[in-house]
């Protein structure tokens, strides 16, 4: 009978591997092949001739684009957004789940705060009011524009809302009778206490600034001021030969749309690719814990 259990067991070990390597491979092929096609010849990957290795290994995409300004100017802004961004949604998030963490006793306005933000998450003013908004404040072709409109992420606040709401009381009880004020038990306790989930929310915000394209879109005006994935979502190679010289005509008969393209696209992803492994040990059991109450 042991036996059998054990031999069951070791399948259904064997099962899961493999349905979690094949899990796996489908995350991975669309980035490899993305590399492989920013990899290949212009004529391969215009005939879709590629799978998932390079056909006519070169790097001409990744010459060109490091003489694309454009794209390095976009990739900065994106740098700004994020660490602007990030920074602002950690500091509004802890300011505002440590008083909503509290029962109705110690804030006697907490539920209707709480359903007020809530109905923000189902409801919104609209496209239009939302820009107008942004307009009037001559935010328009700003970095601000990009920060200031998701300053205020409900479901990152309610995450680290239930984390803190899961602590032990007793916590906050000894600090009050050390003569601790509000200030420091948020900073010298919660703060420390709550890195998983607060890791967790961070990796949110990094992933979202980096990655959203829409507002870039609709607020700036000047292709200068956009962020990267707007950049990317906008991409067209024009060709002027009236303009270049004969060694950019030659360079540039060598690429296609969808080789540079691919190599952009790439590119962009490195850095929450660089981010997200340092972040992830804490993603699990910052959801878990952020996730049981409320």
């Amino acid at each position: 009978m042991v036996r059998e259990t054990t031999l069951g067991s070791r399948v259904w070990d064997v099962l899961l591997i493999v349905i979690l390597v094949g899990v796996a491979s489908l995350c991975i092929l669309p980035i490899w092949y993305t590399l492989a096609v920013s990899l290949s010849e212009q004529s391969a990957a215009a005939a879709g001739l590629v799978r998932l290795w390079p056909v006519g290994f070169n790097l001409n995409s990744y010459q060109e684009i490091m003489g694309d300004h454009k794209f390095f100017n976009s990739f900065w802004i994106s740098i700004q957004r994020v660490v602007l961004g990030a920074s602002l949604n950690f500091v509004v998030t802890v300011l505002m789940a440590y008083p909503l963490s509290k029962n109705a006793k110690d804030f006697p306005m907490r539920n209707v705060f709480m359903w007020i933000l809530v109905f923000t998450m189902l409801f919104n003013g609209g496209l239009i009011p939302w820009y107008q908004t942004v307009k009037a404040l001559g935010l328009i072709n700003s970095i601000w524009a990009l920060v200031l409109g998701n300053s205020v992420p409900m479901f990152n606040v309610i995450l680290v809302v239930n984390y803190f709401r899961n602590l032990p009381k007793e916590l906050e009880e000894a600090a009050l009778v050390d003569g601790a004020g509000p200030w420091y038990m948020l900073i010298r306790v919660f703060i420390p206490l709550a890195v998983p989930v607060l890791a967790t929310v961070t990796l949110f915000s990094i992933v979202y600034h980096w990655n959203e394209f829409f507002n870039g879109l609709v607020l700036m005006s000047k292709a200068d001021h956009y962020p990267l994935q707007t950049y990317i979502q906008r991409l067209v190679v024009i060709i002027d030969a009236n303009t270049m010289n004969e060694d950019q005509i030659k360079r540039l008969s060598e690429l296609s749309n969808q080789t540079l393209n691919a190599a952009k696209i790439f590119i962009a992803m490195i850095p929450v690719l660089i981010v997200y492994p340092f972040l992830q040990r804490f993603f699990i059991h910052g959801i878990t814990l952020g996730s049981v109450k409320e």
